[in-house]
C-alpha cells in the first residue's frame, strides 16, 4: 500500500467564540491510503486543547503510515489497528481515528459497500444535527437562530460561559424567542464552579434548555456525577469523558456523554463506548471537532445510534473542500455510496461556493 498525506489550512465563516478561547481556522491533515487503483482518505485536524499541532500531526501520521506500508493489503492493517498492533498507547485518539477512516474508506470502496453497511445498518443513516451559535450578543444570537430556523434546523447549541451570566440567560431567551421550535441544547465548555452549575441549572431549564454539557471545568468527573444526581436538566460529560475507562466511571451516573471520534480513537472505539453506556441510564451524543466533511464524515455513518447529534464542523467553515454529508437544511447524513461516501469538491464547485459565500 502507498500511503501519503497532505495539509491543509480550514478557516472558519466568523469566528467560534467559546468560554475558554476563540478560534478563526485550523489546519486539517489528510492521510490517503492507495491500493491497486483505488484511494481512501482519513483527516486529523489540530487542536489546543488536545495538544495537537500540525508538525505534531504530520509526524504522528507518517508514523503510522510508515507501519501501514507493510500490510498486504487494507483488510489486514485495519485488524491491525483494531486489536492494537498498527498504533501504540502514545498514539493520539485522533491518528488513530484518521487512519482508521482511511482504512475503512478504502475497505468499502474495495468492496462496494457503505461504511455504516460495513457496521450493520442496512439503511443510510440521516439524522438532525444541532448547530452551533457561539459566544456572542444576544441580539446577533436571536438573528443567527433566526436564520437557521428558517433554513430547517430543529436543533440548536448555544455556547454559554460569558463572564456576565445574565447575558448567557438573556442570549437563551432570545434564541427561544428567535427559534421557538427548536430544541436547545447549552454548552458552557466547563466554564462553571458547581456552586455557579446548581443556581444557573434550575434557571436554563425554565427557559426550555434540554441538556447541558460539561458544566463544571473537566478534571473532577466525581463532581460532574454529583451535579447530574441533581441536575433539573439532563448533563451530558464531554472533556470529562475522552475514554473507553472515563465512559465506564460515569455510565449511569450522567445522562449523557459526548462521543467525538477524535478524542476516542474512532468509529470502533465509539461503538464499544454505545455498547458500554446502552441500558445505563446514559444516552449517547455524537459530537466533533470543527473539521471538513472528510473529517465529520465517518461519524455520520453512526448517527442513527445516538439521542443527540452535533455533526457541524463542516458547517462552519468559509470554504469546505470536501462534500457529501449534507447539513446545510439541518440533516446530516450519508449517500449509500461506496466506503465513507464524500468526495473533494471539483475547481467549479469551489467556484459556486465562493459567489454564494459573498
Amino acid at each position: 500500500m502507498n500511503v501519503t498525506q497532505h495539509t491543509g489550512r480550514l478557516v472558519l465563516a466568523e469566528p467560534l467564540r467559546i468560554s475558554r478561547s476563540t478560534m478563526t481556522s485550523r489546519d486539517a491533515v489528510r492521510l490517503t491510503v492507495e491500493h491497486e487503483g483505488l484511494r481512501g482518505h482519513g483527516e486529523a485536524v489540530t487542536s489546543v486543547f488536545y495538544g495537537l499541532d500540525t508538525p505534531a500531526l504530520q509526524r504522528l501520521l507518517a508514523d503510522v503510515a510508515g507501519r501501514l506500508t507493510r500490510f498486504a493489503g487494507p483488510e489486514t492493517a485495519l485488524h491491525a489497528l483494531r486489536v492494537g498492533e498498527l498504533t501504540t498507547s502514545e498514539t493520539p485518539a485522533a491518528v488513530t481515528a484518521a487512519t482508521e477512516a482511511a482504512l475503512l474508506d478504502l475497505v468499502g470502496k474495495r468492496t462496494a459497500t457503505s461504511v455504516h453497511g460495513f457496521l450493520g445498518s442496512h439503511e443510510a443513516p440521516r439524522a438532525a444535527t444541532a448547530r452551533t451559535i457561539s459566544l456572542t450578543s444576544p441580539g446577533r444570537a436571536a438573528a443567527r437562530a433566526r436564520l437557521l430556523a428558517d433554513a430547517g434546523f430543529s436543533v440548536i447549541k448555544i455556547k454559554a460561559g460569558d463572564r456576565d451570566q445574565e447575558v448567557d440567560l438573556d442570549r437563551v431567551r432570545a434564541v427561544r424567542a428567535a427559534a421557538p421550535g427548536a430544541r436547545l441544547l447549552l454548552d458552557p465548555n466547563g466554564a462553571w464552579s458547581a456552586g455557579q452549575a446548581r443556581t444557573l441549572l434550575p434557571r436554563f431549564a425554565e427557559l426550555g434548555i434540554e441538556a447541558v454539557e460539561q458544566p463544571l471545568a473537566p478534571g473532577d468527573p466525581e463532581a460532574l456525577a454529583r451535579l447530574a444526581a441533581r441536575s433539573p436538566l439532563p448533563v451530558i460529560a464531554d472533556e470529562d469523558a475522552v475514554t473507553y475507562e472515563d465512559a465506564r466511571r460515569l455510565a449511569g451516573r450522567v445522562h449523557g456523554i459526548n462521543v467525538k471520534l477524535a478524542k476516542c480513537g474512532g468509529l470502533h472505539a465509539a461503538l464499544r463506548i454505545a455498547a458500554l453506556i446502552e441500558g445505563s441510564g446514559t444516552d449517547l451524543m455524537l459530537g466533533c471537532l470543527t473539521a471538513s466533511t472528510l473529517g465529520i464524515a465517518p461519524a455520520v455513518h453512526i448517527a442513527d445510534r445516538a439521542r443527540w447529534i452535533d455533526l457541524d464542523g463542516h458547517l462552519l467553515l468559509a470554504h469546505d473542500p470536501w462534500t457529501g454529508i449534507g447539513g446545510t437544511d439541518g440533516f446530516v447524513g450519508t449517500t449509500g455510496r461506496p466506503g465513507l461516501g464524500v468526495r473533494q469538491r471539483t475547481a467549479a464547485e469551489h467556484k459556486v461556493s465562493e459567489e454564494a459565500a459573498s
